[in-house]
């Protein structure tokens, strides 16, 4: 391997730009430092990971879509650093991507380390990245080098670190934008990377930009900073700007980004990003990792006071020259060289052509072009579907594509006389698969595949779905075919579940004893809008039932719907207590011995585990009440849900602080059975027993849930609006999935009378 980097090295010296190539170097002396321990891991971890370099979770070797994981090839213990360690088993590179902007070399480039590096699969992420799994940390180097020939850096694609920014794949060729935000996109990226005001973060900042606020292209209401493209006139010229957002963000519980400023100018957009992170740098969290993104800090200090802040703080910034060159030179360079049209649309061949027709391309607001998009099921391209889309690109667009935030790959610049070809060469190449952006389109994170806090298979119901769903799409009522599904492993929110029409996240439930996964139904989300609302967990699912929750959701909507009445707008007026009658039968799990089709998860026939995730076991005894305190926390939560629904907002904080305060009694009573009733007691007790203990810590979240339960104890008969009673009710949840998450770590065998 080193031999490798050392030929990669002299082979590219010329091509790749000095800094970006100095900065490859010191990597590969970093990682010769620590595997000689010189350099301490904690500081190594950050260092890597600012480069994109994951460690990743290993299941024997065994992915979940069938496919034999490379590192069976490696040894997958050392005995001097431990099993599964990142020296002797491969990881995950993430690609960063700026605005999902790539060219056909890039694309063979990607091909070629997805072959030689990975297991031949590239994935594209739900924020237009790149990710390469089964890499070896030694071979990094090589490969950032090889990306760093073509103008593709991996340089803080994960980290405490500015994210990629992602920007609308249709910008510049959408009709209903204000105006093309490619090139903004380009300049703030630019700008913001290796920023030394950009190293100092608690947690990482994730930037977006949308070319309007209708649509759901960039989902810039739940980033960290979020730009949308206006345009105004004053004195009869129209003038550009930026309806400008901050302190979004989903994760375990999501926040709305606030409006910073209705009309940022052009040349304000890099002084005053800037700005924002030298404020984020200086007043976020630190210590408390739960609390480290800037959703919390603009949450804090109000988003008054916070933009006064940054005003101030842009005010005393010495003048940068790169706010304008940047800005200027991206906006010169950001004309795509489009072809000639020619030629008329022809609607007639094939019916797999005339689906796709209808699915898979729109219309571009110059005459004569259209956008062709490229379905990728669950975010992944082989090596050899990356050469062909090389091609592809150079024959019938300017040479470019965009990736998407649904995994997706978009052609833009096709001209509508050419789609008959453009879909022969995709058939080709098994590309032409139809169904964009709908139902079918199901979007997933890698889940318990390859992240290590993947509780439940969310690519492997992923798969299901779509397989299912593509089945009958055919005689699919439109109103269907337009809903969107996403899915998480867990309640991280990296699949988007928040912002689906039907949305899942996954999580465990014991039965009789037994781990068996499970997916929460989120309802309520607003995909349009950039992402416009969120929605809510109502009821926690076996995964194998997680199907027939579509379908029965499905036929409700076709029949009961009223003209021309959205999905979330038919849950609203349903409400979430006739839904949940509508799925309660679905909730329960046969016996062990009945039936043990439940006990294992999609795609992977042992019996299902959480093991891996979890710190180990502790003594304790269990009480037969548990299990149902902790179901009589989970229906409190839900009442909460009902009673917000019909308005009575002080009710449902309430409610969903009474069912914290139940599912820590039901923790309580495994050690002390007589717990008392007063409330400081059970808080007292709880945080003695559980807290000061660690026992409730969750594996990755740490004691981030169990401080909700505390914040909301001391919060207690503060009046609530409808905003912190919804976060109060999603606090509620995932506090009593920890609980759930605690009593299964601990390994007690429910008694009969509980089983």
């Amino acid at each position: 391997m080193k031999a490798s980097n050392h030929l990669w090295k002299e082979r590219l010296a010329g091509d790749i730009d000095e800094p970006l190539n100095r900065e490859i170097d010191i990597f590969e002396t970093e990682i010769d430092l620590r595997r000689q321990e010189k350099v301490d891991e904690r500081l190594f971890a950050e260092t890597r990971l600012r480069r994109g370099v994951y460690g990743q979770r290993y299941d024997n070797g065994q992915r979940h879509d069938g496919r034999v994981a490379r590192s069976l090839e490696y040894p997958t213990a050392n005995p001097t650093k431990g099993p599964n360690t990142l020296w002797d088993a491969p990881g995950m590179q993430r690609i960063k991507i700026p605005y999902g902007g790539l060219n056909g070399a890039q694309l063979e480039v990607m091909a070629e380390l997805a072959e030689e590096y990975s297991d031949g699969i590239a994935h594209v992420t739900t924020r237009q990245d790149f990710q390469l799994h089964y890499v070896h940390m030694e071979d990094t180097p090589s490969l950032m080098r090889r990306l760093g020939a073509v103008g593709i850096t991996t340089r803080e694609a994960c980290g405490n670190s500015v994210r990629n920014v992602t920007a609308c794949p249709f910008s510049g060729v959408c009709p209903d934008e204000a105006f093309n935000v490619t090139p903004y996109a380009k300049a703030l990226s630019r700008f913001l990377l290796g920023h030394p005001d950009c190293q100092n973060f608690g947690r990482k900042f994730k930037p977006a930009f949308s070319g309007c606020s209708q649509h759901a292209c960039g989902l810039t209401s739940m980033h960290d900073l979020g730009a949308i493209a206006v345009t105004r006139r004053e004195n009869g010229v129209e003038v550009r700007g930026f309806e400008l957002y901050v302190g979004g963000g989903l994760g375990a519980v999501p926040y709305q980004a606030k409006l910073f400023d209705e009309f940022l100018l052009p040349e304000q957009l890099l002084p005053t990003a800037q700005a924002i992170a030298r404020v984020f740098a200086r007043l976020g969290e630190k210590k408390n990792r739960a609390r480290a993104r800037i959703k919390f800090l603009v949450h804090d200090l109000g988003i008054e006071k916070f933009k006064a802040l940054v005003l101030e703080e842009r005010d005393r910034l010495p003048e940068d020259p790169r706010w304008k060159q940047y800005l200027s030179e991206a906006l010169a360079a950001s004309g795509e060289e489009s072809p000639q049209p020619a030629g008329d649309l022809s609607e007639s061949g094939s019916p797999e052509y005339r689906q796709w027709l209808k699915t898979n391309v729109r219309p571009q607001k110059q005459t004569g072009f259209v956008v062709a998009t490229i379905t990728l099921p669950l975010g992944d391209i082989t090596a050899d579907q990356l050469r062909s889309l090389a091609d592809i690109a150079r024959r019938f667009t300017p040479d470019t594509v965009r990736t998407t935030v649904e995994q997706n790959v978009v052609l833009r610049w096709v001209r509508q006389c050419d789609l008959a070809e453009l879909f022969q060469a995709l058939e080709s190449a098994q590309l032409a698969r139809p169904g964009a952006s709908n139902v079918v389109d199901v979007v997933a994170c890698p889940g318990t595949d390859t992240c290590k806090l993947g509780i439940s298979s969310s690519r492997g119901l992923a798969a299901e779905l779509q397989h299912r769903l593509a089945s009958k799409s055919a005689e699919m009522d439109q109103a269907i075919q337009d809903l969107h599904i996403k899915v998480s492993g867990c309640f991280n929110s990296c699949g988007q579940h928040h912002i689906a029409d039907l949305g899942f996240y996954g999580v465990s439930r014991k039965v009789g004893g037994y781990a068996v996964p499970h997916f929460q139904v989120v309802l309520g989300g607003q995909w349009t809008q950039n992402a416009g609302s969120y929605g809510l967990p109502i009821v926690a699912i076996p995964s194998k039932n997680i199907p027939e929750v579509v379908s029965r959701l499905g036929e409700r909507y076709v029949s009961d719907r009223n003209q021309g009445e959205s999905f979330q707008d038919f849950i609203k007026r349903t409400g979430k207590l006739q839904v949940r009658k509508l799925l309660e039968d679905l909730a329960k799990v046969p016996g062990y011995e009945t039936d043990r089709s439940n006990f294992s998860d999609w795609g992977d026939p042992r019996e299902y585990s959480i093991s891996d995730i979890g710190k180990g076991e502790c003594a304790g005894e269990v009480v037969t009440a548990v299990e149902f305190d902790l179901a009589a926390a989970e229906r409190q939560v839900f009442e909460a849900q009902v009673f917000a629904e019909e308005g009575d907002f002080q009710q449902a904080g309430e409610t969903a602080r009474g069912a914290m305060l139940h599912a820590a009694r039901g923790l309580i009573k495994i050690e002390f059975l007589d717990v008392p009733d007063d409330r400081d007691e059970v808080v007292k007790e709880f945080r003695t027993r559980y807290f000061d203990t660690e026992k409730i810590f969750d594996p990755f979240a740490g004691p981030k849930f169990a401080n909700y339960f505390f914040a909301a104890h001391r919060s207690s008969g503060n009046g609530h609006t409808p905003e912190s009673s919804r976060r109060l009710i999603e606090e509620a949840q995932l506090f009593i999935e920890a609980c759930h998450g605690c009593f299964n770590r601990m390994g007690l065998v429910p008694s009969a009378a509980t089983a």
